[in-house]
């Protein structure tokens, strides 16, 4: 690819990109050493960003992996990133399991990255030169590059929402981000790929909004009201370590006011 054309996608990605250079920076801090290249790509394959040594650069490059590469599927058969972005998992290519000839010596290891939205960002690649990688250093090294994506997409995810609450729900895999953003009401403004998921909401695009509670399976009942003053108050006091008056006026009430709210909240 042209460095202009290559330079455009990079732009294009924006703050994924940006939100990802220190983590492929970390990534490549563990498995560098050890005859490995760190990339991330976009949702086309196409290569963004790269780590490796000078020693194994050209080795690399000899095998095609190196900035404006593209990695699809559909160009080059099965590999790591490609096979990763068309069936949106986890994968691990070993060798002769690469569709083309030139790269059946090394070993990849591949995590999707979602964006905000729930689309598919790209994909975060390790790749082995080694030929005496074993199976066993493969399924290590995928575990550090499914971390490492989730981590990238719970940056981004929560870069988009800047304001927002973000809510960690429970997690039915270790490897899956289940987050929400929502606003000062408790209205959900976002999800992530894995919360869309679990709480059934659409697959991608713009979250349709709902009290977080609606999903949380925390109704408020004829009580909601009075439990969000109850908490506000309780904030209010902790925050001016009881006392009434500072609490009093961080409210904007009067301290008569407070005082008969405590006693009607039931708050010593």
């Amino acid at each position: 690819m042209e460095d202009s054309l290559l330079h455009q996608r990079r732009t294009q990605a924006g703050d994924f990109l940006q939100i990802a250079t220190p983590k492929l920076d970390q990534l490549f801090g563990l498995v560098g050493q050890s005859g490995c290249t760190v990339l991330l790509t976009d949702a086309d394959g196409v290569v963004l960003d790269q780590r490796c040594t000078d020693a194994d650069r050209n080795t690399f490059r000899d095998w095609g992996l190196y900035q404006g590469t593209n990695w699809s599927e559909a160009t080059v058969g099965t590999n790591g990133i490609g096979t990763c972005l068309a069936e949106e998992r986890n994968v691990i290519i070993h060798q002769g399991e690469h569709f083309l000839a030139r790269n059946v010596g090394m070993s990849c290891m591949d995590a999707p990255i979602y964006g905000p939205e729930g689309r598919l960002a790209g994909a975060l690649d390790v790749s082995s030169a080694r030929s005496d990688q074993t199976e066993a250093f493969n399924r290590l090294i995928g575990a550090m590059v499914a971390q490492t994506a989730r981590q990238i997409e719970i940056d981004t995810f929560r870069a988009a929402f800047p304001e927002a609450r973000i809510i960690v729900a429970d997690q039915a895999t270790s490897d899956a981000a289940v987050l929400l953003a929502v606003d000062q009401d408790d209205i959900v403004l976002g999800a992530t790929r894995a919360a869309r998921k679990v709480f059934g909401l659409g697959a991608r695009g713009p979250v349709t909004p709902l009290p977080a509670s609606d999903l949380l399976g925390q109704e408020d009942g004829p009580t909601g009201f009075e439990k969000a003053e109850r908490a506000a108050v309780v904030r209010a006091l902790a925050r001016a370590k009881g006392n009434v008056s500072e609490a009093a006026r961080d409210l904007g009430i009067g301290r008569a006011t407070l005082y008969r709210r405590l006693k009607r909240l039931g708050i010593d």
